[in-house]
């Protein structure tokens, strides 16, 4: 594995100045049934806020990526690329070669108190899932959070794990002192789709348990319907049946983004598709011909579709959700959203009652 080619400056780089040392690297497997067949990669990185890359399409500048690689084993993954920065296996490989980084939270501390910080919103989850399986073992996150809270730093998470919910207290603290954002990643309700493309995953009316809980723990939490996977999971029964259940578990939000293939992901994924679903390689061919991206005709469409479903079930804004803050009212009523460009507050109330808000365009997100 090739180690030194990762630059502080962004994990997509290669660069003279590495974000850690071969000799650093502490190589584990553990004789547990959930990690079997996973292989750890310890390490200790030099750099943990990442600067995201100009060109990018993400409404943020800074993230925070504990782990390279996602036992989540999603075949679309956007971020299976990344992988073939270390020499290792975009494929199999990316769901089994776990890179982690032990000392992300003594390293984010030390960013968010350096002078040259300026508070900065820190997104996480955008790269690979910051509570998949790993986090379980490995406990990363209640110091990465404990950080932000403790220097009132803003935050956003993307997660498509329900071990968020151990954090819960602490999120709640951070919401207190800081705008917090949590979102849950759920593009299908499909469980047989689920099963073959997210295996690794909890199954999607678990992650909206999640939403269930953090709305009823007074932060809201919205859905980024991603992917949405043309042919598979398009039909206007199957987007219905998503909103719907979205809509059932009280999130403030529904986002929809339609399956994008980036090299790496394209490849790993047209196989997988040519093993499940022969009859269907070549409208893909022609629907991605352009590139990573479905057409913009298709992805109106899809986005049109879902917001009017969301409209019917009452959902709130159709933007992904992003930092609230929590705070305590003088006065009993109802909390009310104010509808910004991100990122939005909620003020809590003692009184319980929905956040309310108006629909706005989805933002572009990047899914893990």
């Amino acid at each position: 594995m090739r180690w030194e080619n990762l630059s502080p400056e962004s994990e997509h780089s290669r660069a003279d100045s590495a974000l850690f040392g071969a000799d650093a690297v502490t190589t584990r497997t553990f004789d547990t049934p959930e990690f079997a067949g996973i292989t750890f990669h310890e390490i200790r990185a030099r750099s943990i806020v990442n600067r995201v890359p100009g060109a990018s399409r993400m409404p943020f500048e800074w993230t925070v990526n504990p782990y390279r690689g996602c036992s989540h084993a999603c075949v679309y993954c956007f971020a299976r690329k990344t992988h073939s920065y270390l020499d290792l296996d975009t494929g199999l490989g990316f769901d089994s070669q776990i890179v982690v980084k032990v000392n992300a939270p003594e390293l984010l501390r030390h960013r968010l108190a350096s002078r040259g910080w300026q508070g900065e919103h820190i997104a996480m989850g955008t790269n690979v899932d910051c509570y998949q399986r790993a986090e379980g073992r490995y406990r990363l996150m209640p110091g990465i959070l404990a950080a932000l809270r403790d220097h009132a730093n803003p935050f956003s998470i993307l997660t498509k794990g329900t071990l968020i919910l151990r954090d819960l207290p602490l999120l709640r603290q951070a919401a207190e002192v800081t705008d917090v954002g949590v979102s849950v990643s759920v593009g299908f309700v499909d469980e047989a789709l689920w099963r073959t493309v997210e295996p690794g995953t909890p199954a999607p009316e678990r992650r909206l348990d999640v939403v269930r809980t953090f709305t009823e723990h007074g932060i809201g939490c919205g859905v980024l319907m991603a992917p949405v996977i043309p042919f598979l999971g398009d039909r206007p029964e199957q987007l219905r049946a998503a909103v719907r259940a979205v809509a059932a578990s009280g999130a403030t939000s529904v986002t929809p983004l339609v399956l994008h293939l980036r090299p790496g992901a394209r490849e790993w994924f047209m196989s997988w598709l040519g093993r499940h679903h022969p009859y269907l390689v070549a409208r893909y061919e022609r629907l991605y011909a352009d590139g990573a991206y479905a057409p913009k005709w298709y992805q109106r469409r899809i986005t049109r579709q879902v917001h009017e479903l969301a409209q019917e079930y009452g959902i709130g804004p159709t933007h992904t959700e992003m930092p609230h803050r929590l705070r305590a009212a003088e006065a009993a009523g109802p909390p009310t959203a104010e509808p910004t460009e991100m990122p939005h507050r909620l003020r809590a109330a003692e009184a319980a009652g929905p956040p309310t808000a108006e629909p706005t365009e989805p933002t572009q997100l990047t899914l893990l």
